[in-house]
């Protein structure tokens, strides 16, 4: 073996012994459970940077750094559809951070139905999305139990109610958000997210809300139930949540969407609002964002996935 032979092949493989380093560095820091926010992506983030590095000395891949990096999707909510003009310049727009959007269904406490008939158009314009539904609110208030006259009565006047939170009403809910979503095209399978807005404290009511909202669309099984949530609220929801998995045979984590937290950035993992278990951190809310001097009041997120309601992988 020639001088430089023997040199290339001692620098491949002290290479190839860095990338094995540095891709169990990296599996570790993403697998791992931060004790603060914002320390697992950290870890991780250089831990990828260094694998990739080291992989780059001997022409190799870093599967999971890379993997890693893809999970960092950038996505925005905002309650009203811009148009479509608008939503193709802001996906198009070379630099524009955004890959998906919440795509909003008529719900008891979102009348507003400027999003229906967009799925096909947005998703042609390579747009990931966030089925919404925003269920029964408490606003702050304990639901009162009615009559049935008086449950008639209600309904009658208004959709949107403290007084109508009930098991029961979960269960009409959820029928209404997989007739909404099937009328408009979306695929078996995608994951449509019940937006619970922050309590203070949940009312058993609620609870029983969402827990027969998320049995009635795990019993359906035409779509997948979904939470978003507030991170006051996320550690107890998402227990509920998940024991009606369990309860229903399903060992899928419940994808888990939290708002609030500390210290956001849309370079952030999801994860760093402080809960292993959020797949989306929803950091700012009602802030003025511009792509190409369009602009557009938004609340931001981050996502590990490009399509939040996308079934499969964690990352894609």
């Amino acid at each position: 073996m020639s001088r430089q032979r023997q040199a290339l092949a001692q620098k491949s493989s002290s290479a190839a012994r860095f990338i094995v380093a540095a891709l169990v560095a990296t599996s570790a820091a993403c697998t791992s459970t931060p004790s603060e926010p914002g320390e697992q992506s950290t870890i991780a983030d250089v831990a990828a940077k260094v694998a990739q590095a080291a992989a780059a000395v001997t022409g190799q891949d870093a599967p999971i750094a890379n993997a890693y990096e893809k999970g960092h999707y950038v996505g925005f909510d905002t309650h009203t559809y811009p148009g479509t003009a608008v939503m193709r310049t802001w996906k198009e727009t070379p630099g524009s951070p955004y890959r998906w959007v919440g795509y909003y269904l008529p719900s008891p406490c979102h009348a507003n139905k400027s999003w229906m008939g967009k799925r096909d158009t947005l998703q042609t314009m390579g747009w990931g999305l966030a089925i919404i539904y925003v269920g029964q609110q408490t606003w702050g208030k304990t639901p009162r139990k009615l009559s049935l006259s008086q449950l008639n009565g209600l309904r009658r006047r208004t959709d949107c109610a403290t007084d109508l939170i009930s098991a029961d009403e979960g269960t009409r809910n959820a029928d209404e958000a997989v007739a909404r979503a099937s009328a408009e095209g979306f695929a078996n399978g995608v994951i449509i997210f019940l937006d619970l807005e922050r309590m203070e404290t949940v009312p058993p009511a609620m609870r029983d809300y969402y827990r027969a909202w998320t049995a009635r669309m795990l019993a359906n099984d035409k779509y997948r139930p979904g939470i978003y949530t507030h991170q006051h609220n996320a550690q107890q929801i998402f227990t509920d949540v998940r024991d009606v998995f369990r309860a229903a045979g399903d060992t899928e984590t419940p994808r888990m969407w939290v708002a609030g937290g500390k210290g956001f950035d849309v370079g952030r993992a999801p994860q760093d609002v402080g809960f292993a278990f959020a797949g989306v951190w929803q950091g700012v809310i009602d802030i003025a964002q511009s792509v190409a001097e369009i602009r557009l009041p938004v609340d931001l997120n981050v996502a590990s996935w490009a399509s939040p309601s996308e079934s499969g992988v964690s990352t894609q």
